[in-house]
């Protein structure tokens, strides 16, 4: 079927329309062979509170951005090549329902469906995408995924020296190896972690004394992937930065 797709004028009308949205800031998307197939909102964890996100589920890669105006513009637009993807899902736990972990070598993040349906729809035409890819290419499955950022509201004091408390003037911040919401002091040091950026990041004290040693697997995060905040809580506002979309700290 997705073959067929690949070079109708049908499946060109929907790229066109979906470049549209995004508008000139967003990259083109009609390339020969692609194929959409399909498209919802979904709720994507972010570090300070859930948001509304539109997705875009092509043959070879998954597109999303924030919502402007629904079915007319969108910005942010985000780019994530399938072949890097793998997801697993999430277990429901109050009010976070229906989700499950898209995980990249470069980002990894939770979002949520609004049922049952929708999230087994999206999870079984993503594997599905993938593992077509990977079939064609002759690649293996990628087995190295950025953390999965623990959301703000989860800590209210440093989760590795336990005692710094999180106000307006001691910020947030995060540990790109393993997640962790950390102080600053526990996370002045920076280390390149190349499928992440070119350049050093931010990573906690302990990441960074596993890491000179060689130790790259002990550094992920210790605590279980489920998200236990509730949609409905509102999430307090002393981050160090608005949306971990376009964090830089």
């Amino acid at each position: 079927m997705v073959d067929r797709l690949a070079n109708s004028e049908a499946n060109t009308r929907r790229i066109n329309i979906v470049e549209n949205c995004f508008g000139a800031a967003g990259q083109p998307l009609t390339i020969p062979g692609r194929v959409l197939i399909g498209e919802g909102v979904l709720t994507k964890l972010c570090r300070k509170k859930p948001k509304a996100r539109q997705f875009f589920l092509f043959n070879d890669i998954l597109v999303y951005g924030n919502i402007v105006i629904q079915k007319k513009k969108y910005n942010k637009q985000h780019i994530i090549p399938l072949e890097n993807v793998t997801i697993d899902s999430i277990k429901d736990e109050g009010d976070l329902r229906n989700g499950w972990l898209i995980k990249t070598p470069t980002k990894s993040f939770a979002v949520y469906a609004a049922t049952a349906t929708e999230k087994s729809e999206w999870m079984n035409h993503i594997n599905k995408c993938v593992t077509d890819l990977l079939s064609k290419s002759g690649k293996t499955p990628s087995n190295e995924h950025a953390a999965v950022w623990v959301p703000d509201s989860e800590a209210t004091v440093c989760m590795r020296c336990q005692k710094a408390k999180f106000t307006p003037v001691n910020r947030r911040h995060h540990c790109r190896k393993c997640g962790f919401v950390v102080c600053g002091p526990c996370s002045e040091k920076r280390f390149l972690l190349p499928s992440q950026s070119s350049k050093p990041v931010r990573i906690c004290d302990f990441c960074y004394d596993l890491l000179s040693t060689g130790d790259m697997a002990a550094c992920q995060p210790t605590r279980s992937d489920s998200h236990s905040q509730s949609l409905k809580s509102p999430l307090n506002d002393v981050s160090d930065d608005d949306d971990d979309d376009d964090s830089s700290d």
